[in-house]
């Protein structure tokens, strides 16, 4: 599904202005506290009505302000799970779950009950009252009622946002498995570039009401400059790489790509799977000799394609890897040191410890749908 932005909304004294268009399976909004994530995803959702623009998904005209067109929020057949779960406290997981379709006319209900309680690893909880839940499990509900609509689109704001760390790592996956083994589009809001790298195929970068930029994710992530200075420490590269060997005794997998080979840690993956890598660039180091003697193991040769610097201490060095892009955060100093320059034959080595599981997910879907009873094989990005 293609979906069409071109709006302008005056909130008090915040401007919004956005114009994107977007094919991706998870595309995520992303950009500091304050950007206009929130009132963009209410916009799209019909929860807000914008002042001037237009808003066409999958050539349907949710809003036309020139033409008077405004499709209200409960014939959208979208999906929303907010911050929070917002869960009905006295019902059952199961009458939570059942609610979601009560608004969606029986001949347009695709999803099936059973399908998303196996999707969601929902099975044991549906007994239980939201008082009974991690903050985890209540937004697997929440997603299940979400999908229990029969939704077009879905609309994600900041999911994981109230979840400490060890509920994110559970409620991932899931979202993983959302993005997928159905064809449903989501819209993802998020100012963290760790769930961006993880779950977005597209991503749109938002400041200060205006879009910075919009593309793969792949791409927009290399580009240190767009990100909050509180993230670009998480920026860099994401690689699409197979899987080709595993050692058991080192606890050890072996993955391949147009980059070169790497080797990371606790990976759990099937030999020939497609998995998905981010390379944070902080994490590269840049030789322009093959290093020896290294407990590093990964050691990838390239050319420098640009440099990335100012006035200040910090150089961002954009290494071509056989037309794949590594990038390494290096000091100013380091660069004029090595004198480093564009057409370079240098080498990026990245220590295998980074590759965490945060860094490693799935990146090429062959799975049978458990909602549509369709058969798919997606590469993501």
């Amino acid at each position: 599904m293609t979906l069409q932005i071109d709006i302008h909304h005056r909130l008090g004294a915040f401007s919004l202005d956005a114009a994107f268009e977007t094919g991706g399976r998870l595309t995520a909004l992303f950009g500091p506290s304050g950007s206009g994530k929130t009132s963009l995803v209410n916009l799209i959702g019909g929860l807000l009505r914008p002042d001037k623009g237009r808003i066409v998904a999958d050539g349907r005209v949710l809003v036309d302000t020139t033409s008077g067109i405004f499709v209200p929020k409960h014939k959208r057949r979208i999906g929303y799970v907010f911050q929070d779960a917002r869960l009905f406290p006295h019902m059952t997981v199961e009458q939570n779950l059942r609610y979601g379709r009560f608004f969606t006319p029986s001949s347009d209900r695709y999803s099936d009950m059973d399908g998303v309680v196996d999707l969601l690893g929902l099975g044991h909880l549906l007994e239980r009252r939201p008082g009974l839940l991690s903050g985890g499990e209540k937004q697997r509900v929440a997603i299940g009622r979400a999908l229990l609509a029969s939704p077009h689109l879905i609309l994600m704001d900041e999911p994981l946002a109230s979840l400490d760390d060890h509920r994110k790592a559970e409620i991932m996956p899931y979202i993983e498995r959302l993005r997928d083994e159905t064809k449903i589009p989501i819209v993802y809001v998020s100012h963290s570039v760790a769930e961006v790298a993880r779950l977005a195929t597209e991503m749109v970068v938002l400041d200060e009401g205006k879009v910075t930029a919009s593309g793969q994710t792949s791409q927009i992530l290399q580009r240190l400059d767009l990100l909050p200075e509180e993230e670009r420490g998480e920026g860099g590269s994401v690689l699409e790489m197979r899987v080709t060997g595993r050692s058991e005794a080192f606890g050890m997998s072996s993955l391949a790509s147009r980059a070169g080979d790497i080797q990371v840690v606790g990976l759990d993956a099937e030999l020939g799977s497609t998995v998905r890598v981010r390379i944070r660039a902080r994490d590269v180091i840049v030789a322009t000799e093959r290093p020896r003697g290294l407990s590093a193991l990964n050691i990838l040769a390239g050319r420098i394609a640009g440099i990335n610097s100012g006035d200040g201490p910090i150089a961002d060095v954009l290494i071509d890897c056989n037309s794949e892009i590594i990038t390494a955060r290096i000091t100013r100093q380091s660069a004029e040191i090595l004198n480093l320059t564009p057409g370079l034959d240098v080498f990026a080595v990245v220590k295998s410890v980074t590759f965490d599981r945060a860094n490693t997910t799935r990146g090429i879907i062959g799975t049978q749908s458990s909602l549509e009873g369709t058969t798919e094989m997606e590469k993501v990005g």
